[in-house]
């Protein structure tokens, strides 16, 4: 057995070796980062650009273009994600936590070229563990049921205890408040649709995409245009040299046992199907913040390792992904299912033949995956001088272009306006939460798992009763997810010196403008359980328990917050409870970096900002995308930033150009209808994006 795995593996290798198949791996790593760079277009528009070019090849060339793209995709996320704060795909917004303070810092260099590290070292080992594992994995895998994957979501979830930082309360109301959005839409049980508002757009849900840009790009950039700086503007020097970069890379092989160990949460994660590409680097985040020494005061404020740990276990997940579709034809990500369309059209059969007759196909699966992250992270190392110094750019310079590919990414949600709606309403969101300290995380995960933990709760009923829940596997899943969920709160009654020190401490009421948080989402969430208490039983339990949670922690929050002396409010962290110390806890998310202005200052340039996308959105909506980009180029660098027309004319015909080229022409993307259409119908086709 072991004598023809190798046998299979070194075919596969020389077969790889043709100039034609690496020529095409090659091509796949060039579109994979570039369209990681792009925000929130992500390799599934790539992927599935590529497709019907695989037609006239090789079984092995095709491979090589198509998980050439889909394995270096995660290897340009965090770029945007570093320079910006602006994640490249929903799978990079736990890089933002370190990686964009690295920049702030001047140690862009540095954070990118662990980036690259970390995500060459993760995707290799992803590659290797697809390989072992193949054909021992598959017996493991048909046990997995939806009890087990119920469990694996539920311990997903379990990590809002981590994510929260020093607000535990405020971090379950907003992975409720997840879990509730992504209940938004049909039932899948009964057909109920749920708070949709009437909007066809909301019948399926929000998507992803749009929710994370909003989340996490937006106030980023509202940020930037409010303290109308460059990014690294504090810094006294950027990092660009090659010192930087060799610290960079230095730094992972220093915490190697952590890159290995988020490679293989990464990895096993990623062979999970349904799980999903958007909480691995979260959970991995959150996994090296409680067992990384001294990570509950360092990280979020630009700690190395919370770059490595999510961008090692991000690129990892694509050699996992690729288990169950290659060895059951259950794909392990979206990606996957069209790599099973490549399948068909090359006439391969997943299951036993791809572990037997076709094993060495199998095999150039792993050296395509391994090849294509080492020629990725060169790629990327060969241009981080030159991306580095983009943090250095004064905002009005990068700021246009940068909210133009973000508009086109929101819209690949479902190319429906309602995506640019969903980006500006959780922009606003986002930003406000940002500045009022109330962690997002919890959110994109409650978000991401919520629809899983629903479906198979109501699967693993149906099919098992009530016997599920002893299934070994569960069990232990969920006792370690209920550790995790309880933990902050031991270590809160320990910090109070028990629970009569914790009932201790109350004063006289007072309230803040900052508390109006909890009264928004105390009204949104309870008129979201009033709408619930008329469904159908089956549509509304698991809503009505959900809010019901999300309404206690809420109103205990603020009671807590409006009653508590200020003075006997006490924090620890996670990794303190553990070693039964009390230290500081830290804000388990970007800091605003707006303190030093004036509330006045800082709520009037965040609506110019805000009203600004208003702008591009009505413009849009008269005339369409690509026409409207030029002009709000030429209008945000002159009025904001007063750039000579020498920068200004370059970049907006640039921007424009390019734009035009690769999503008209090339994805060929149906932008949505115009005004302008509707009173000059004789304009569509000559305009693009009319």
């Amino acid at each position: 057995m072991e004598a023809s795995m190798l046998q299979a593996a070194g075919q596969a290798f020389v077969m790889l070796m043709d100039p034609f198949r690496l020529l095409m791996l090659f091509s796949g790593v060039i579109l994979g980062l570039v369209l990681g760079i792009l925000p929130g277009i992500g390799g599934l528009a790539g992927t599935a650009l590529l497709l019907p070019f695989t037609f006239n090849m090789d079984p092995y060339a095709a491979m090589a273009l198509l998980l050439g793209l889909g394995s270096t995709t995660a290897t340009g996320d965090p770029i945007p994600a570093i320079l910006f704060g602006v994640p490249g795909g929903a799978g990079s917004a736990a890089t933002v936590l370190d990686g964009l303070p690295m920049a702030k810092r001047g140690e862009a260099g540095r954070a990118l070229s662990a980036a690259y590290m970390s995500s060459m070292m993760g995707g290799i080992f992803g590659a290797i563990l697809m390989g072992i594992s193949l054909p021992i994995l598959r017996p493991i895998m048909l046990y997995i049921g939806s009890p087990e994957l119920l469990a694996f979501a539920v311990l997903g979830i379990s990590m809002v205890s981590v994510l929260a930082g020093n607000a535990p309360l405020r971090g379950l109301v907003a992975a409720c408040f997840g879990l509730m959005c992504s209940m938004v839409g049909s039932d899948p049980q009964t057909g109920t649709l749920r708070w949709t508002l009437d909007s066809l757009y909301l019948w399926e849900g929000p998507p992803l995409v749009p929710i994370v840009l909003g989340l996490f790009a937006l106030p980023e950039l509202a940020d930037l245009a409010i303290t109308r700086t460059s990014i690294a503007a504090g810094s006294k020097q950027l990092e660009t040299s090659v010192s930087g970069m060799i610290q960079g890379a230095r730094d992972c092989f220093t915490h190697w046992w952590l890159v290995l160990r988020c490679s293989w949460l990464g990895a096993a994660l990623g062979a999970v199907p349904g799980i999903g590409g958007a909480v691995v680097d979260w959970l991995a985040y959150g996994h090296a913040m409680r067992t990384e020494k001294g990570a509950s005061q360092t990280f979020g404020t630009g700690d190395v390792r919370g770059v490595i740990a999510s961008e090692s276990a991000n690129n990892s997940r694509e050699g996992g992904a690729l288990v169950p579709t290659v060895a059951f034809g259950v794909p392990g990500s979206a990606g996957m299912a069209i790599l099973l369309g490549a399948f068909m059209i090359h006439g391969l059969v997943p299951g036993p033949d791809m572990l037997g007759k076709h094993l060495s196909v199998t095999y150039a699966m792993v050296w395509s995956v391994a090849l294509a992250n080492i020629l990725g992270a060169g790629l990327c190392y060969l241009f981080s001088g030159q991306f580095a110094k983009l943090a250095t750019l004064r905002y009005t310079l990068i700021m246009p272009s940068v909210l133009g590919i973000i508009y086109i990414g929101a819209f690949q949600g479902s190319r429906n306006w309602g995506d640019l709606w969903t980006l500006l309403i959780f922009g606003i969101l986002g930003w406000t939460m940002k500045q009022l300290k109330w962690p997002r995380p919890p959110l994109i995960l409650g978000l991401v798992l919520g629809d899983i933990v629903e479906r198979y709760m109501f699967i693993s009923i149906q099919r098992y009763g009530v016997d599920w829940f002893w299934r070994p596997i569960v069990l232990v899943l969920f006792a370690i997810a209920a550790l995790g969920l309880f933990r902050p709160f031991i270590a809160d009654v320990r910090a109070h010196g028990g629970f009569k020190g914790m009932l201790s401490g109350f004063g006289k009421p007072r309230f803040e403008p900052k508390m109006l948080m909890h009264v928004f989402f105390i009204c949104l969430i309870g008129w979201m359980v009033n709408e619930a208490s008329t469904w159908n039983f089956s549509a509304k339990i698991v809503p009505m328990i959900v809010g019901g949670l999300a309404l206690t922690f809420c109103t205990i929050s603020l009671l807590n917050e409006i009653f508590r002396d200020p003075a006997h409010m006490v924090d620890i962290s996670l990794a303190a409870a553990a070693e039964k110390s009390v230290e500081k806890k830290i804000h388990m998310d970007v800091d605003s970096g707006t303190d030093h202005l004036p509330n006045s200052v800082v709520m009037q340039r965040a609506l110019v900002f805000f009203l600004w996308l208003l702008g591009f959105m009505a413009s849009m909506w008269v005339i369409g995308l690509i026409p409207t980009v030029p002009i709000f180029v030429v209008a945000l660098m002159r009025i904001e930033g007063n750039e000579p027309w020498k920068l200004v004319l370059p970049q907006a015909v640039g921007l424009t150009l390019f734009i035009w080229v690769v999503f008209d022409k090339l994805l060929t993307i149906p932008w949505p209808p115009t005004l302008l259409v509707g009173w000059f119908p004789g304009l569509r086709g000559i305009i693009p994006s009319l």
